[in-house]
């Protein structure tokens, strides 16, 4: 039995599909159970708190596995650190977390959301149970679901011509099964990028080139960004951390990793892939 600790999200999602796909016994624990409807038949869920520890037992027993995620905020180190010790008391024998990239490297580790996953991993790692830490680079679903391409007509970032790697959450779920169902991946911290190093400009022009819709990319100053998520209800420590990303970014700090490909014995996907394939979510 694996259990998913977040599996109503990007990447929790996608990975309870394929997950059921590879005829695995899934369980999910959800604070509300029909946000978990569109999960499908083949998935047992459990309503639980990861903010309330009591409610845990029930959905943490009989597990083997679990997959631990929590929406990023100051108290992310706590919630997951519940989940953990729930697991431990199960009995369960391997947890596998969803960290972010780079939470260590000199100029992102004093951002607020590194510090939070830093946290958790040295809970995780302490808790005498084995682990394996995947550390995604930005997801290319970000364009919708953060950086406001369909509002806007474009992207609005303080970046400059700086680039990164964005990685398809499929591939990020994908490696996560490898990791949840296959031997030898104890005690391992894995850094998960896709395959192409890309502006943000570069980014933009290969959504045009799929949705046929033009679109722009702007870069904005930093006080510019801050002020409009700060009028938009955005948490300051969530500002700050994004604010830190971008300006590494900027600066040309961060890199791709092959490691996707080592594990899954494929090519990452690439952005454009992923494009093509949300094309009228782009579009709309």
């Amino acid at each position: 039995m694996i259990l998913i600790a977040g599996a109503t999200g990007t990447v929790g999602s996608e990975l309870v599909k394929q997950l059921v796909e590879a005829r695995q016994k899934v369980r999910v624990l959800v604070r509300d159970p029909a946000k978990a409807l569109n999960l499908g038949s083949g998935v047992e869920v459990v309503k639980g708190d990861l903010s309330k520890p009591e409610t845990l037992g029930a959905a943490f027993a009989g597990v083997d596995k679990a997959f631990v995620l929590s929406p990023p905020g100051p108290d992310l180190a706590t919630l997951e650190g519940n989940a953990y010790d729930a697991a431990k008391r199960a009995g369960a024998k391997h947890i596998v977390k969803l960290s972010a990239a780079g939470i260590e490297a000199d100029f992102f580790a004093a951002a607020p959301g590194a510090t939070w996953h830093n946290e958790s991993e040295r809970r995780l790692r302490a808790l005498g149970v084995a682990w394996t830490i995947l550390r995604p680079g930005p997801f290319a679903s970000n364009v919708i679901n953060f950086w406001g391409i369909k509002q806007r007509g474009g992207l609005f970032l303080p970046v400059g011509t700086g680039k990164d790697a964005p990685i398809d959450p499929f591939d990020i779920a994908a490696v996560a099964v490898k990791v949840l169902t296959t031997p030898g991946h104890e005690g391992k911290i894995y850094e998960l990028t896709g395959p192409e190093m890309l502006s943000y400009a570069e980014v933009v022009q290969k959504i045009s080139a799929v949705t046929g819709k033009p679109s722009k990319f702007v870069d904005v100053p930093e006080a510019t960004w801050r002020q409009e998520m700060q009028s938009a209800g955005f948490p300051p420590p969530m500002v700050d951390t994004l604010l830190a990303y971008f300006a590494s970014v900027k600066a040309g700090r961060w890199y791709a990793t092959s490691t996707v490909a080592e594990l899954l014995g494929r090519p990452a996907r690439t952005f454009e892939q992923w494009a093509k394939d949300h094309a009228a979510a782009l579009r709309s």
